[in-house]
C-alpha cells in the first residue's frame, strides 16, 4: 500500500487512549468560510471584585465566608453533583432500565485570591503552589473507601460554561470509574498484558523520533498534539517517567510539570491574543485499592478556538451522530504553537 499525503488526503487516524477513529479532511481547508462569527470575550478584570463569590473574604451562595486566603483554597462544592452519603440503590429491569445509585465529593479549588489572573498569567511557581493542593486533595480523597476515581479539570471561559473567571478548578471523585478514564484504562491494560510496557511511553518514543507534533518539552514532560487529537489546538501533557498519580511526582517532576503547564496556557493566549478557552483535566489510575502498573499520568486540554479569538470549533452533524472529525492537521496545530512565544502577549 502507498504512503498517502496526509496535507491533502482525507483519512481516519486511531485515539490510542480510547479505541476509538477521528476522520482528518484537510483537503476542507479550501473552503470559503461563511459559519458564525462571534465577538471575542475578552474582558478587563479587577484584582479583587466584591461580588465574586470565589474572592477572599466575600461570602459564597450558601451563606459561607471565604478566609482572607494568599495563595490557593479549597472547599466542598456548595452545589456538588455528588453526594458523599447517597444511599445504595439499584434499578435493573430486564438489562434494558437499569439505574445506580452514585456517591461522591465535590470539590473546588481557587488557584490565587486574585480575580484577575489564569494559570497563563501566573508564574510557574505559583502554578506548583496548585499542584501541591492537587496532590494532597487527592491524597485526602483517596483514602476514602468509597472514592474510586478522582477528576480534577478545569473549564476556562464562558464558552466552555464557565460562570465565574476567578481562576479555579473542580475535582469530582466518585464511586464508579467514569467513561473516558475506564476507556483509557482498558487501552492502558491491554497494551500493558500484551508488552509489559506502557502505551504512553512508547508513544513518546515515536513521537521523540519524528519530531512533527512536539510543541514543548523539558527534562521530564512533553507536551504533544497527539496524533488523534480532535480539537483544533488539542494538546496532551505526558510524564516522561511512567507514573501513575500526582502522588508519584518527584520535587524535579513537580516543577517541570509546573513548567509545561506554564507555557502551553502562554502559548494558547498568544496564539489569538486572547484567554484562550479550553476544558482540561488529569488523566491518573484509579483509587479503588487495585495495583495499576499499566496506567500512565497525563493531563488532556481541550480548547475550542478555530481560526481566531471569535471562531470556534463546533461539534455537530456528523460528529455529534457518527464520529469526530477535524480539518486541520495535528500537525499544523503542532507547528503553528511550537512557533508561538512563551512570554504572555499581555507582559509585551
Amino acid at each position: 500500500m502507498e504512503a498517502i499525503d496526509i496535507t491533502r488526503v482525507p483519512h481516519r487516524r486511531k485515539n490510542i487512549l480510547t479505541g476509538e477513529w477521528v476522520l482528518v479532511s484537510p483537503q476542507r481547508t479550501n473552503r470559503p468560510w461563511q459559519g458564525e462569527i462571534s465577538k471575542p470575550m475578552e474582558e478587563e478584570r479587577r484584582r479583587y471584585e466584591p461580588d465574586c463569590y470565589l474572592c477572599p473574604g466575600n461570602k459564597r451562595a450558601n451563606g459561607d465566608v471565604n478566609p482572607d486566603y494568599k495563595n490557593t483554597f479549597a472547599f466542598t462544592n456548595d452545589y456538588s453533583a455528588l453526594f458523599e452519603n447517597t444511599f445504595p440503590a439499584e434499578v435493573n429491569k430486564g438489562g434494558i432500565i437499569m439505574l445506580k445509585a452514585e456517591k461522591g465529593i465535590c470539590r473546588v479549588i481557587n488557584y490565587s485570591p486574585r480575580h484577575d489572573l489564569t494559570l497563563a498569567e501566573m508564574t510557574a511557581d505559583d502554578i506548583e503552589r496548585v499542584i501541591d493542593t492537587w496532590q494532597d486533595e487527592f491524597r485526602v480523597l483517596s483514602g476514602n473507601r468509597g472514592i474510586n476515581y478522582i477528576q480534577i479539570f478545569e473549564n476556562k471561559g464562558a464558552m466552555m460554561g464557565n460562570s465565574n473567571p476567578h481562576p479555579h478548578c473542580q475535582i469530582w471523585a466518585q464511586g464508579s470509574i467514569p467513561n473516558e478514564p475506564s476507556k483509557e484504562q482498558r487501552q492502558f491494560k491491554f497494551y500493558y498484558n500484551k508488552t509489559g510496557k506502557s502505551l504512553l511511553a512508547e508513544y513518546l518514543k515515536l513521537e521523540k523520533r519524528l519530531k512533527t507534533r512536539i510543541v514543548y518539552e523539558n527534562s521530564t514532560f512533553s507536551v504533544i498534539v497527539p496524533f488523534w487529537a480532535v480539537w483544533p489546538f488539542e494538546t496532551i501533557i505526558i510524564s516522561k517517567r511512567r507514573i501513575q498519580t500526582i502522588l508519584d511526582l518527584k520535587e524535579k517532576e513537580k516543577k517541570d510539570y509546573a513548567d509545561a503547564i506554564s507555557i502551553i496556557t502562554k502559548k494558547y493566549d498568544n496564539l489569538f491574543r486572547t484567554s484562550f478557552p479550553y476544558s482540561a483535566g488529569l488523566h491518573q489510575a484509579p483509587t479503588d485499592g487495585k495495583n495499576h502498573p499499566e496506567w500512565h499520568f497525563h493531563m488532556h486540554f481541550y480548547p475550542p478556538l478555530l481560526r481566531s479569538a471569535s471562531i470556534k470549533k463546533f461539534m455537530v452533524g456528523y460528529e455529534m451522530l457518527a464520529e469526530p472529525q477535524r480539518d486541520i492537521t495535528p500537525e499544523y496545530s503542532a507547528d503553528v504553537l511550537k512557533k508561538l512565544p512563551v512570554i504572555h502577549y499581555k507582559k509585551k
